[in-house]
């Protein structure tokens, strides 16, 4: 049975054990995206692998962008199947383990390893970005839908924390090889195995207490079948026009929202001159800023309008970048990374929770797919306008963080055209 705050927040017959048990995948992919991604193996990347050649950044957000590429391409047609054939859970097996053994392999590179370091990010992110659709597709099975902000803004918090454990032991890991006279291209390696092996043992009670909650169909296992359903969603995109309004809208903001989680330590390090230990310690505090603002802004949408509450987010965004570009030193740098940790969290629980209440209640996995598709396009369109800009101006940052102000701009733009009760009317028809 379920406390009294629980049942507020979660649907007939589910409990604390299965929140903790979704949250807890948050919890335990964060660790990559904060340890390769954000933290440790892209300033690796960029400094020891790509030797620091002008066009290492540029390098970086292309071999990202492949690997969204291949969600991009999958990801929907992969949650088409999920609903249909009742394989969820299988699925999240299979991407959590990819990710992690690739993780493993990048244990592996070192100077001048560019191919075979960029293979296994491909793969590792890839895995990553199925396995973050397939979770978030669980939210409206678990969650009431007047609290889908709340459940989302706690997972998301859960997962924050994550990212602080992950990179708190490498920090400790990293300060007592550095004693010991390991340099970068010794113990960054060893990073990856940590953040491998905690991926698969916190990830654990999300595949021993969570269930598929989905029913196979018959013909469901039909490549044609499965390519028909996905196809059959496309062409009633006017039914869904406020979700499809939504989903554009988000590969504009989220691009400026991905283009700061692969690059700030990049631009912490090459622009402000933080040293690798300053950066860590950084990030983990904005690690906590991003869970609170996460909880905190999870509320704000179930409070009041939840496209009302995003357009607050996407304008605190336009302004936090402003105040980036316009940063010279460590002490005013600090204050803007928390401000966009703050934003980064609430950004990511209420954008995850609005595609909740426009997805029809026996398709989730189908449209989080979409939606992981066009996170996936922000994903390279983000990093990769950031990369081309400093590549031209020769390695100039200060030019390339004003291309995240327009990218805003236009999400916010395209945001306010949506109507979320006629999304959710729409939603609420049968199939």
């Amino acid at each position: 049975m379920s406390d009294g705050r629980t049942s507020e927040l979660l649907k007939d017959g589910f409990t604390k054990r299965h929140l903790w048990a979704w949250s807890m995948y948050d919890f335990a992919n964060s660790g990559y995206t904060t340890v390769v991604i954000t933290a440790v193996f892209n300033a690796y990347f960029v400094s020891i692998i790509a030797e620091n050649a002008i066009w290492a950044t540029f390098l970086w957000t292309v071999v990202l962008s492949v690997s969204y590429l291949f969600v991009i391409i999958t990801g929907p047609l992969i949650g088409t199947y999920i609903d249909l054939s009742g394989a969820r859970k299988k699925v999240l097996v299979i991407a959590t383990f990819g990710c992690a053994l690739s993780t493993f392999a990048l244990s592996s590179v070192g100077k001048g390893d560019l191919w075979f370091a960029s293979v296994f990010l491909v793969l590792s992110n890839y895995f990553f970005g199925i396995g973050e659709n397939v979770i978030a597709s669980y939210l409206p099975n678990i969650a009431k839908e007047k609290s889908v902000g709340r459940v989302s803004g706690i997972g998301w918090a859960v997962g924050y924390l994550g990212g602080i454990f992950t990179l708190g032991l490498v920090l400790l890991s990293i300060s007592y090889l550095q004693s010991i006279g390991w340099e970068a291209d010794r113990y960054v390696p060893l990073t990856m195995l940590i953040t491998g092996v905690i991926f698969i043992l916190a990830a654990l009670p999300t595949f021993i207490y969570l269930d598929n909650w989905t029913t196979a169909k018959p013909n469901a296992m039909r490549l044609s079948f499965v390519l028909d359903r996905f196809l059959n969603t496309l062409r009633q995109r006017l039914r869904f026009q406020d979700l499809f309004r939504f989903l554009l809208s988000t590969i504009f903001f989220q691009a400026g929202v991905q283009a700061v989680i692969a690059l700030a330590a990049i631009y912490a390090q090459q622009v402000i001159g933080f040293t690798f230990v300053e950066t860590i310690l950084l990030i983990m505090v904005v690690n906590v800023t991003a869970a609170c603002g996460a909880y905190l802004f999870g509320y704000l949408h179930d409070a009041f309008e939840p496209r009302q509450s995003l357009i607050t987010i996407l304008i605190g965004w336009i302004i936090v970048t402003l105040l980036a570009w316009s940063s010279d030193g460590r002490p005013s740098f600090w204050v803007v990374a928390n401000l966009a940790g703050l934003l980064l969290g609430a950004c990511q629980a209420n954008a995850r929770a609005f595609v909740s209440v426009l997805t029809p209640k026996n398709r989730q996995a189908e449209f989080f797919g979409l939606w992981g598709l066009s996170v996936k396009c922000a994903s390279i369109i983000g990093p990769l306008t950031y990369g081309v800009l400093t590549w031209m101006t020769g390695g100039d940052h200060k030019k390339a963080i004003l291309s995240l102000v327009a990218l805003f701009v236009i999400g916010l733009i395209i945001l306010i055209t949506v109507d979320t009760k006629r999304g959710v009317s729409a939603a609420d028809q049968p199939n």
